[in-house]
């Protein structure tokens, strides 16, 4: 693997959860308990910010390997759920549970990046002076900066780790292309690798086909649907169609709280959700 010329801003960065790992092996070698077949489990959690409550008594279970995705107008609370999922926002209260034992309102965006919850933001963030592969390499590193994840002698087991997320991604032939020559859907994909590249039991993702051409968005569905089952996921997304192609049981979030859930069509048959969202 060549080690690409890196601009001062991108030498000097290293993980966010680097130097944080002390009290993270407990954590991590003890495993996750998903034996009532739920991994994430919220119950009547609320946030305000300034007098606004943006969750209000918000409760909502996830299965282990399940696609759910959760849909609902502006300021219905879905970017501030996910928020208190990954630590980077407190709830004022209620419970907050990555599997039966592991409270996630105790711990630091960091450590729960650690113990296995990956986010995606709408805007894809990859490294675009490093080649696709560099890019999964440098996910796979763990803790270390880029120099000296660049530097990294990659085991066999790892290099086969790389060929595979490219394979799952749709990049094997994009594979030493510069990850900023990519198209738009081509990033998105590369940092969905790049999050597998850390083994996360549960995806968070904003918006993924935002942006993308009707050909990516359809390459996007059959990306995530193969990978339901092996990791569980919440897909945030505004495009119906797109919903409809992946996902067997969707929230609709209003007000910060659960207006409605099951099946698509449920959903789109409720009149409070007809009223509030989807419009007649």
């Amino acid at each position: 693997m060549s080690i690409p010329h890196l601009p001062p801003e991108i030498e000097t960065l290293t993980p966010s959860w680097a130097g944080e790992t002390s009290g993270l092996a407990h954590l991590v070698s003890t495993g996750l308990d998903t034996s009532h077949g739920q991994i994430l489990y919220l119950q009547d959690v609320c946030v305000s910010f300034d007098g606004f409550r943006a969750l209000n008594h918000l409760s909502l279970e996830i299965g282990v390997g399940e696609l759910r995705c959760v849909i609902g107008p502006n300021g219905a609370g879905k970017t501030t759920m996910m928020d208190v999922i990954t630590g980077k926002t407190r709830p004022d209260s209620g419970d907050v549970f990555f599997g039966e034992t592991i409270d996630l309102t105790r711990h630091r965006e960091a450590q729960i990046a650690r113990m296995g919850i990956g986010r995606k933001f709408q805007k894809p963030t990859v490294f675009e002076a490093m080649s696709v592969a560099d890019n999964l390499a440098l996910a796979l590193s763990g803790d270390k900066g880029v120099w000296a994840s660049l530097r990294y002698r990659l085991s066999g087991v790892q290099h086969d780790r790389i060929d595979e997320l490219l394979q799952i991604t749709r990049l094997a032939e994009f594979s030493h292309r510069l990850a900023g020559l990519l198209s738009h859907g081509q990033k998105q994909w590369l940092e969905i690798g790049m999050l597998l590249a850390q083994d996360p039991k549960l995806l968070l993702l904003d918006e993924p086909v935002a942006g993308m051409t009707d050909a990516e968005t359809e390459k996007t569905a059959e990306l995530l649907c193969s990978l339901k089952g092996r990791h569980s996921l919440m897909v945030v997304e505004h495009d119906m169609a797109f919903v409809g192609s992946i996902a067997e049981r969707v929230t609709v979030l209003a007000e910060g709280a659960v207006l409605a859930e099951g099946s698509l069509a449920q959903v789109q048959a409720d009149e409070r959700v007809i009223e509030v969202y989807l419009g007649r």
